[in-house]
């Protein structure tokens, strides 16, 4: 299941400079578009780097309140969520709200993708009871500036049906998931990597519900279509592996599986370095095989690894952590390792009380 993001483009904004700040509102927009493109490359701590240059630059130009400043702050957030940094993200994204509700009006086509963008930082934390409210209120502005087949709208189709799945409403997500493929392959064709996107959270729905046979194919394809459209190093072919290999494990097919995860945690950890959250997942889902083949001794190190880096990027708290709490747990009485166990577990359960 992908949620999606959006970036918006500083242009539109950009050309009601003034002349005698021309030089200062010219760096601006550059530096905006080098860390667009760099966050395109999957590179996000150098992009992060320049957006936060693009900030200040833009606060400079034209002032705190000023709607491409709210731009260059959704770059920045987008940003942030990308390093697993929700808490700096979710700032970032009510600045740009505020700011593009005052100068724009609750209705703009900039509100709503902030709007999707802070749903997005809250649904990473879990705040579930925050984020539908918010992805709805997107899809109505979108549909009623875009109509209802526009991709804008099937952004927030999308997201607004990861908000079901992830309550474990599948009968309502699955027919948004299907209207999103159908808007995105009219829109892009059938090779785009928005495509890729819907197939996936599409193939989720299914797998979720034991449908191995109707996500396999669904799966396969989104790899093919992001290895051609971004390379084959590239995060989003990491996360596609991912999710085929998953299906796999749930088959029993544990070779395939491993040699999937094998790749996408190698991928991971070249292109977003060794402390990423999204590597985390990648050592838990590599971990999890292991462990499902009776392979402890190669699954332990994995798994204290991952709870390491989440413990570092969110926190000790975090329903992440407890996540990885409980899977160690369930490694360790398999290992014997009892005291351990109950360790674990008690502090999963003060985690998952305290949300």
């Amino acid at each position: 299941m992908r949620t999606s993001t959006h970036i918006l483009f500083m242009a539109v904004l950009i050309s009601s400079c003034t002349v005698s700040a021309f030089a200062q509102e010219k760096l601006a927009k550059e530096l905006y578009s080098k860390g667009a493109m760099l966050y395109q490359q999957g590179r996000y701590g150098e992009a992060a780097k320049v957006a936060k240059e693009a900030l200040a630059v833009t606060e400079k130009a034209f002032g705190q309140d000023h709607p491409t400043v709210a731009i260059s702050l959704n770059l920045l957030g987008l940003l942030n969520q990308a390093q697993g940094k929700y808490s700096e993200a979710e700032l970032l994204y009510e600045r740009a709200l505020a700011i593009g509700e005052k100068a724009l009006g609750k209705n703009h086509s900039h509100v709503a993708t902030y709007l999707n963008n802070l749903a997005a930082v809250y649904q990473a934390q879990g705040k579930y009871s925050e984020v539908e409210p918010l992805h709805k209120r997107a899809l109505k502005i979108r549909e009623e500036a875009y109509g209802r087949d526009h991709f804008h709208v099937a952004e927030s189709l999308s997201n607004l049906a990861s908000v079901y799945q992830a309550q474990g409403k599948y009968v309502e997500a699955e027919p948004l998931y299907k209207r999103t493929l159908k808007i995105r392959e009219r829109s892009f064709g059938p090779d785009h990597p928005h495509v890729a996107e819907s197939l996936s959270n599409l193939a989720s729905v299914y797998k979720t519900q034991d449908k191995y046979a109707e996500a396999e194919p669904l799966y396969k394809r989104a790899l093919v279509i992001d290895e051609k459209a971004l390379g084959r190093e590239h995060p989003e072919v990491a996360k596609d592996l991912n999710n085929l290999a998953d299906l796999y494990r749930i088959q029993g097919k544990y070779s395939e599986a491993e040699s999937l995860h094998k790749r996408a945690l190698k991928i991971l950890e070249n292109g977003l370095g060794p402390d990423h959250l999204h590597v985390a997942e990648s050592l838990s889902n590599l971990a999890s095989v292991y462990q499902t083949q009776g392979k402890y001794a190669e699954a332990e190190p994995l798994y204290k690894r991952a709870l390491a880096i989440r413990e570092k990027v969110l926190g000790k708290d975090h329903h992440d952590v407890a996540t990885v709490c409980e899977s160690m747990a369930e490694l360790y009485r398999k290992l014997g390792k009892g005291d351990e166990a109950e360790k674990l577990e008690a502090r999963a359960r003060k985690i998952r009380s305290n949300q």
